[in-house]
């Protein structure tokens, strides 16, 4: 009888995927950097299976740790799984305070080794050669195709991300339209050059100039100029209004899937209905939605489920 009983809970009881730490070299930074990656519940015994992968990165100030140990994903895409979801595995990299690309400067890797008040230990934190959209977008996806039973294409890669990776994992998707079939934001800074109005009006007024970028960068501001610089350019360049309008111009069928969602309180509100209404006008599908909330891990972790399940969809689209 007990036995009966164990194995009747055995079928209702859902299986729990696992997450482990691992490691690569990455040319494109000069050194090795660390990543969580959630393996479903069928990984360890369907050992000829493959699966689609989910790609989603940390905030400014976070990092690998973050989407687990604060925003619950695992349990997260447990619970999807469980109730009939795609399985597929979940990669989160450390992405340093790098905004997801590649630097205007070189940056001071002297002195970044020197710095003794951050929390992460030089080793983990500085880099040599700044060229994190790359260190994604190349080595890791490559690294992750040949250590794990990916589907190696286009149409198996999503990729998502908070705040500075929303902006990240939006931006990495526009950049390599090859690589990503997907990307989602939640509470990005989907527009760099949106200077007001505050709030948001339906006439945007954009940065021409580098105060006025700084003023509309906030407390953010620091971390954008180190990796940005002083060049107007540069920062429009990677806006990713801008790199909407260019892929639709030259590559149109290899737009990516876009969804954002964002907190109604958040400081960058008004960024993300700029975004929505800039891909409205450029007649760009996407999935735009606003919550209660503010820009905090009880509103990441609450939403991540959604933008898992949105993903799963696309896959299940592309099959």
């Amino acid at each position: 009888m007990l036995l009966e009983l164990l194995l009747a809970a055995s079928t209702v009881l859902p299986q729990s995927g696992t997450v482990r730490t691992d490691a690569l070299w990455s040319a494109a930074l000069g050194v090795t950097k660390h990543y969580l990656v959630y393996l479903p519940p069928s990984y360890a015994t369907n050992t000829s299976r493959r699966y689609p992968v989910a790609y989603y990165l940390h905030g400014y100030g976070g990092d690998e740790t973050n989407w687990v140990q604060l925003g619950h994903l695992d349990a997260a895409m447990d619970s999807l799984i469980a109730a009939g979801g795609p399985e597929m595995i979940v990669v989160m990299p450390d992405g340093d305070n790098s905004w997801y690309t590649t630097w205007n400067s070189m940056g001071d890797y002297t002195a970044c080794k020197r710095d003794t008040t951050r929390k992460e230990p030089a080793s983990q934190f500085c880099v040599p050669w700044p060229h994190y959209d790359d260190y994604v977008a190349r080595d890791l996806v490559h690294h992750v195709d040949s250590v794990y039973r990916t589907t190696p294409d286009r149409a198996h890669r999503a990729i998502a991300g908070l705040s500075m990776g929303g902006y990240g994992a939006v931006e990495l998707a526009l950049q390599y339209p090859d690589v990503w079939r997907a990307a989602a934001s939640h509470s990005g800074t989907l527009q760099l050059m949106y200077a007001g109005p505050h709030p948001y009006a339906g006439q945007d007024v954009y940065a021409t100039d580098i105060d006025q970028l700084e003023k509309s960068s906030g407390p953010v501001w620091p971390s954008l100029h180190e990796a940005l610089g002083n060049d107007t350019t540069a920062w429009r360049s990677r806006d990713p209004l801008t790199r909407v309008e260019r892929l639709k111009a030259t590559r149109p069928a290899m737009m990516p899937a876009l969804y954002f969602d964002v907190g109604q309180d958040d400081p960058f509100v008004d960024q993300n209905r700029a975004f929505d209404a800039g891909l409205s006008a450029l007649r760009v599908p996407h999935e735009y939605h606003e919550y209660p909330g503010t820009h905090n891990w009880e509103y990441w972790s609450r939403h991540v489920g959604q933008s898992l399940a949105w993903i799963g969809a696309q896959f299940k689209d592309g099959q």
